[in-house]
């Protein structure tokens, strides 16, 4: 196995993701996780519209990745109550412990690339 460097961007992407596949969560795609990330650090409201805007995606992909976000509980979709022809998109608390969790790993992957002497 090839040796890898420390304070390497890749280095700790990849070992979070390690992680992440070995914890036994979800795997989420880029687009999926890009999307939740979206959801949960930039104000509400969130729309299908606006998602698919802010990330420069059409709105079929933005809503595939809804579909699965929320069978997975992270996301919800509600019909805008002011505008019915428009779907808000709501956060959830088990998304929220996802992502919690998620941040937690990215924490401890960074002290351990630091604590990692270079050769």
């Amino acid at each position: 196995m090839t040796e890898i460097l420390a304070n390497d961007p890749l280095a700790l992407w990849h070992q979070v993701l390690t992680k992440s596949v070995r914890s036994g969560e979800p795997d989420l795609t880029t687009r999926q996780m890009a999307l939740l990330l979206c959801v949960y650090l930039t104000p509400p409201p969130h729309t299908v519209r606006g998602l698919a805007a802010d990330l420069g995606v059409a709105k079929p992909v933005v809503t595939r990745a809804l579909d699965t976000l929320g069978i997975l509980g992270f996301l919800r979709r509600k019909r805008d109550d002011k505008d019915r022809r428009s779907v808000l998109v709501q956060r959830t608390v088990k998304g929220a412990v996802f992502l919690s969790d998620y941040k937690v790993m990215i924490q401890r992957a960074t002290l351990e690339q630091v604590q990692v002497p270079n050769p």
